[in-house]
């Protein structure tokens, strides 16, 4: 059932679009959206804008490229002058991006409801700015729309008041259920990369923890070659900028470098792999539904709830590979364990739950 609740979602990065893609086919023509262009590299908008539904609406602002304080203060201004001219009931957010923050503050800014998708998250890291902008935006936000049941403590022991949470699972399981290929086109996958299934390691680095040391790099890099199974990377374009001005191209050659993938494709590259090494965020949540095991080569993670059966919580350094090694040691038995664990996130419709929540905030006066 389509909603007509009018909305606006804010965002500009690959996987705010993949979340919210849900919510973008739930509302439809209610729905407009404002994509601030975070991620500018033009092949991977491409693949963005494949993977989304069409909105109602769509305004591209083209704010790529920016330091970080003149890309929020212009977002902030752009966004603000759309919601004043369009005035919808409420202003959509995800996550904890530079854009999402953006749509906060102009939405605070317009007196128009804030909806925060995926809050209450905390690493308790203040050295990742995007800790900072997710309390900054819970605190703004209307509504919470918490994954978790941890998610929402979290909000509530910030002082959140108890009226401004829902418990709503997380949109990347429909997101996935949606994306994730039959067994045909994986093969065909896998065929074309010349993998074999349970074969290989998937990694994803792209963090500035990891890629803008180079020693933290360099090392992820080594670690990663010096795996007993080919490890299959997909190069994000700031990596790509970094090993090229470090000059650490040559450890590349260990490495089967590909491109960045379209969701589907990467979903079929997760759910064949014997195991996921990654630094994302949203790669943490997939492999709970996926099933596959993730070694999270971060210092801190905002995603506690798979620690100890899906994921493993590593530094960036020389326990990379010993974090990996674990896994590859019957990944048929690793395999039929993890099938046994519920993801954390949620089943069935987070977006319906959400969008009925949505209703009920503009159709009342907000909590305080």
């Amino acid at each position: 059932m389509r909603e007509t609740t009018t909305v606006t979602i804010v965002c500009g990065t690959r996987p705010e679009l993949i979340k919210l893609a849900p919510l973008v086919d739930r509302f439809g023509s209610a729905c407009t959206m404002i994509y601030t262009g975070q991620h500018y590299d033009r092949s991977m908008y491409s693949l963005i804008r494949r993977e989304v539904p069409e909105p109602g609406g769509f305004h591209e602002l083209s704010l790529g490229g920016l330091r970080r304080g003149d890309q929020l203060g212009r977002a902030v201004a752009a966004v603000d002058e759309v919601l004043a001219a369009e005035r919808p009931a409420a202003v959509v957010v995800q996550g904890d991006t530079t854009s999402a923050l953006a749509g906060a503050l102009a939405a605070n800014a317009c007196d128009v409801p804030l909806v925060h998708v995926e809050a209450g998250l905390r690493s308790y890291d203040r050295a990742m700015p995007e800790e900072h902008n997710r309390v900054v935006i819970d605190h703004l936000a209307d509504l919470c729309c918490a994954p978790t049941s941890l998610n929402r403590h979290n909000l509530l022991a910030e002082g959140v008041a108890d009226s401004r949470v829902v418990v709503t699972g997380n949109t990347v399981v429909e997101a996935l259920a949606h994306a994730l290929p039959a067994a045909d086109e994986e093969n065909a996958v896998l065929a074309e990369l010349g993998l074999v299934r349970d074969g290989y390691v998937l990694a994803t680095v792209h963090r500035p923890e990891n890629v803008d040391d180079a020693g933290n790099l360099e090392t992820i890099l080594r670690e990663l070659g010096a795996l007993p199974l080919p490890v299959v990377l997909p190069l994000h374009p700031r990596t790509a900028a970094r090993v090229s001005t470090f000059g650490l191209s040559g450890l590349l050659r260990r490495l089967r470098v590909v491109e960045p993938q379209p969701y589907r494709t990467f979903l079929a590259l997760a759910h064949a792999s014997a195991v996921v090494v990654s630094d994302s965020g949203g790669i943490q949540e997939e492999v709970s539904v996926l099933k596959r095991p993730v070694v999270v080569v971060r210092r801190s993670t905002e995603r506690p709830e798979i620690e100890g059966t899906f994921g493993t919580l590593v530094p960036p350094g020389p326990l990379v590979g010993d974090a990996v090694l674990p896994w590859l040691d019957d990944v048929a038995a690793h395999r039929s364990a993890l099938r046994e664990i519920a993801s954390p996130y949620g089943t069935g419709s987070p977006s319906t739950r959400i969008a009925h929540a949505v209703r009920q905030l503009v159709a009342q006066p907000v909590a305080v």
